[in-house]
């Protein structure tokens, strides 16, 4: 298995998800590749997270 190019749906850029990622996804029964780039996922994350906690 190779590294894959794929892009970014938020913000169109090119990024790697690497044959450990990947192993990693498979091991954890996870089928679909991720979506984002690292970047995105983390700023989605720190977003829910600051919504989350206004909620309360």
């Amino acid at each position: 298995m190779a590294d894959k190019n794929l892009i970014c749906k938020d913000c169109q850029k090119e990024f790697v998800f690497t044959e450990g990622e990947q192993e990693f996804y498979r091991e954890k029964g996870l089928q679909n590749e991720p979506q984002r780039c690292p970047e995105c996922r983390k700023a989605k994350k720190a977003e829910f997270n600051r919504n989350r906690f206004q909620r309360r």
